[in-house]
């Protein structure tokens, strides 16, 4: 039984026995430049998974034989979905025209395999109703698809970095992955039955224990960083030849040691979601160590103490809900807050506008700060708190002072803390110019909100860069409810065209096609 912790690398990674052998004899190897990684001529995997949150979980369940069939013991609320399901119901979703199927649909993802897998499992979602699921779900171990997916820590991804106090967004169910109940395993550990919400730690838990119950242990190699993902030319060997990618890295094992690797892959996925890199003001004085880009930084200066009711103001600038979650969390502490936002309070794009006010109180709460409070129109209602709408930051200065821009006038404040939080970016360093050229406008950064990677809307495949995928975050389903149906849409490309070669595997999975 493999552990969930991978202490080893050569456990997670049974069949890749080269690799094994050169992670080995390295074990007592400090980092090292690739140029001196070992040698050796590592096996070549079917699929490496760059990320081991729940986008790469989910593809993981997809890839290792897991398969979607129509319940047909249910019905679909949308009769024209449903009469399409029901003339190939003898077929798994993943090899039927998922073109054809996701036609007419509307939901609020822009990929309509994402819209297409979320109304299959959570059909009419949108409207407020529960119903279940229309899928049931098959192994079929011949149709496994032996890949890895690497991750940073254990499974889960960035949802064990989260602050654990928060709520999701999305509701506890929106968050579960197919074939296992959310509600069943977070049973007898809710704080509040009534909540439909949870904390990131129940989360995070849940995706820990999916793997677990899914048997996926195999599959998944904790603690690993990448450094590198190169594409290779492997020549013409007839059918089997083509491109190859090289990805390289290092994993941490005990002692902090970092043990390299390299081993080559027929596919790469980009599993890697959107909370690398924090957005920038870009402006004077960022890099003061009093300015900070997590709410992270907040609750750790809370808990020892550096922040109370006499200390100058916290600065908070951001109109999303990692701002709101900071104001909460400085207001709940008594702590002042200055809040600097560049939107209007009426501006129809603010999040807030988009959330039920009966489900989300405590983002709807700080709205109304936000609102009230503008110029100090109502001190009485909120004495502790002020926000600045229309108002951007124009330098930080090293006496803890900050400049703040309005309309028509410049403000001068003393603060204690500044918090922007304004975003985050992916981070893709390993790949060629940072993955740029792979975005809808190769010109500008990746943005998961404002400039995607680029993909086959069915197959998520990176219209660039053919073997290369991409989902989650990374082509705009920011939500776990969507992010499944890249899932869905790379492991039915892969199926069909390994179909295609014959070259699925038919020995229960444990050797490379």
């Amino acid at each position: 039984m493999v552990t969930e912790t991978s202490g080893t690398f050569f456990i997670s990674l049974l069949f890749c026995s080269s690799l094994v052998l050169a992670l080995a004899q390295a074990a007592a190897m400090p980092l090292l430049e690739e140029t001196t990684l070992p040698q050796d001529h590592p096996s070549t995997v079917p699929v490496v998974i760059i990320g081991n949150g729940p986008s790469g979980i989910c593809l993981s369940y997809l890839l290792s034989g897991y398969k979607p069939y129509l319940d047909t013991a249910t019905v679909h609320p949308n009769p024209i979905l449903y009469r399409k399901l029901q003339e190939t119901k003898h077929l798994p979703i993943t090899e039927q025209d998922l073109e054809y199927l996701s036609e007419g649909l509307e939901g609020r993802s822009r990929n309509p395999v994402a819209v297409l897998f979320d109304t299959l499992l959570h059909p009419n979602a949108d409207f407020g109703y529960e119903f279940p699921p229309v899928l049931q779900w098959r192994r079929d171990k011949q149709q496994h698809i032996p890949h890895l997916v690497l991750g940073r820590a254990t499974p889960g991804g960035a949802w064990h970095a989260m602050e654990g106090s928060m709520l999701t967004i999305s509701l506890g169910i929106w968050m579960e992955l197919p074939g296992v109940n959310y509600r069943d395993l977070a049973n007898g550990k809710r704080r509040d039955v009534t909540s439909d919400r949870a904390t990131p730690e129940e989360i995070s838990s849940y995706y820990r224990n999916y793997v677990k119950l899914k048997g996926l242990q195999k599959n998944f190699v904790d603690n690993t960083y990448v450094t590198s993902v190169q594409k290779l030319c492997r020549g013409h060997e007839g059918e089997g030849g083509g491109a190859l990618w090289e990805v390289r890295g290092y994993q941490q094992v005990q002692n902090d040691t970092h043990v390299p690797f390299s081993l080559f892959a027929e596919n790469i996925v980009l599993a890697t979601g959107a909370s690398d890199s924090p957005i920038r003001l870009g402006v004077e004085g960022e890099d003061l160590p009093f300015v900070f880009h997590s709410i992270s930084d907040l609750g750790l200066a809370v808990s020892r103490r550096k922040l109370d009711i006499n200390s100058d103001p916290v600065l908070i600038v951001g109109a999303g809900l990692s701002a709101a979650d900071a104001v909460l969390c400085a207001c709940n502490s008594n702590i002042r807050v200055l809040h600097a936002f560049r939107k209007s309070v009426d501006d129809p794009d603010l999040i807030f506008k988009q959330l039920p006010k009966t489900l989300y109180p405590e983002y709807h709460k700080v709205y109304n700060m936000m609102c009230n409070m503008a110029g100090n129109a109502n001190v009485s209602l909120f004495p502790d708190y002020t926000s600045f709408p229309e108002h951007c930051v124009v330098s930080f200065q090293s006496d803890m002072k900050c400049l703040l821009q309005g309309k028509n006038s410049l403000k001068a404040f003393k603060i204690s803390m500044v918090l922007v939080l304004i975003g985050t970016n992916p981070n893709l360093f390993f790949l060629k110019g940072q993955g740029q050229y792979l975005s809808q406008d190769p010109t500008k950064p990746i943005s998961c909100k404002k400039n995607p990677i680029d993909i086959h809307p069915y197959t998520f495949e990176c219209t660039k860069e053919p073997g290369l995928f991409a989902m989650g975050p990374l082509v705009g389903d920011n939500f776990v409810r969507f992010l499944k149906g890249g899932a869905l849409g790379i492991a039915s490309c892969l199926l069909k065209r390994l179909k295609k070669k014959g070259k699925l595997i038919s020995n229960g999975g444990n050797d490379f096609i």
